[in-house]
């Protein structure tokens, strides 16, 4: 389906977090973090793996110790294209050996870090490897003091803190960051952020942080993230929830997909289902999502279960289904095929991967003939 609305996104400097560009219009990266120990190495990285096969661009791992350091730089070999970014608190010198290690990224507060001296050293060792910095602020662990000032956690309380870490490391004239300014309250999130992306130039990274559970987490960060990505404000998502991080990939995919920032997969248009439906609509749905699960090509498929809107959203559709005796099946906006109940999840999955075949297959034709044109000339 055509996009009728253009997001103008926030122009920011860009930053390179392995082999994914953030900022100065790369597309909006999806992140996760692990809820492994990190010392399990296998554990670690088959969940990284999962995250990645589900769509994470990067993901975050938790070094809070000198052995959990040991241990990333274990998990990096495994997991080498993925860009790793190392989570760091209090302790610099975790910061350094996961550096060495071979981190894409560090997450530090420089405030958290200790003397100056420490912090120097962390952001010499950044500067060293070539590797950029995310400033995390959190409503959870604001400043004693900035408490004290504001009486509770609010936009100015957040922004201040951002632009304390921010001096101290402009102060060892290291611009290579990115900022993230996190609450589980939704308004407070969506005002610090949207008054920090006009006094920096930086990379945003976007979060709703301790969201909640899977559907009330995923809820809450489609709101909040949704405004500010609508502002044109974000250039990296992390969608926090208690559960498993490839939901929260699938969660962070859904909400690029929906404001048009991002395609990847199966995009399905299901209606909710009534009395008037010829076909489980629902069931039809849940069988298709689980069949389409490993996907990447984008692919719009309109499941609809009757008649009256059935037929609008199937033309609408690459591949649709209007419930009808029996159901109508467009491709490409016109009924090419009828199914009964029994066959149609089955036969809707065999034309999507045709087409899904058929795309690819013109894809690498074309790449194959620019190949060869480049190499016809003189």
């Amino acid at each position: 389906m055509t996009s009728h609305h253009q997001i103008a996104r926030r122009v920011s400097r860009q930053i390179r977090v392995g082999r994914v560009a953030v900022g100065g219009g790369a597309p909006v990266s999806v992140q996760t973090m692990t809820n492994t120990d990190t010392e399990d190495v296998a554990a670690t990285v088959a969940q990284i793996r999962a995250a990645v096969k589900a769509g994470a661009d990067i993901v975050r791992v938790s070094v809070p110790t000198l052995a959990a350091a040991e241990a990333f730089g274990k998990i990096k070999k495994e997991v080498g294209y993925v860009p790793l970014v190392a989570d760091i608190h209090f302790n610099y010198k975790c910061g350094l050996a996961a550096a060495e290690a071979g981190a894409d990224c560090l997450r530090i507060n420089p405030g958290n870090i200790g003397s100056d001296k420490k912090v120097s050293e962390v952001v010499a060792c950044a500067k060293h490897h070539g590797i950029p910095i995310r400033i995390g602020v959190n409503a959870g662990s604001l400043e004693a003091e900035l408490q004290e000032k504001y009486g509770e956690p609010n936009a100015d309380a957040l922004v201040e803190s951002a632009l304390r870490h921010i001096e101290i490391l402009k102060r060892h004239n290291f611009e290579d960051f990115k900022v993230s300014l996190k609450a589980s309250e939704i308004f407070l999130t969506v005002f610090a952020y949207r008054k920090l992306a006009t006094l920096i130039d930086q990379p945003l990274h976007l979060g709703i942080t301790e969201a909640g559970g899977q559907r009330a987490g995923a809820v809450k960060s489609a709101i909040g993230l949704g405004m500010l990505l609508a502002d044109g404000i974000g250039d990296t998502i992390r969608v926090s929830l208690a559960a498993d991080p490839v939901e929260e990939v699938k969660v962070g995919w859904d909400i690029l997909k929906s404001l048009h920032l991002r395609s990847r997969g199966i995009n399905l248009v299901a209606c909710p289902s009534c009395s008037r439906q010829n076909f489980d609509v629902i069931k039809a749905v849940q069988e298709l999502e689980a069949r389409f699960d490993e996907i990447d090509e984008p692919l719009d498929v309109a499941v609809i279960g009757c008649v009256v809107n059935g037929p609008g959203e199937a033309r609408e559709a690459a591949i649709g289904v209007a419930g009808g005796y029996p159901n109508s099946i467009y491709v490409d906006g016109r009924i090419q095929h009828k199914a009964h109940n029994a066959e149609l999840v089955d036969v809707l999955e065999k034309l999507v991967r045709e087409k899904i075949a058929a795309r690819q297959a013109e894809k690498a034709a074309a790449a194959r003939a620019e190949s060869g044109a480049e190499t016809a000339q003189p």
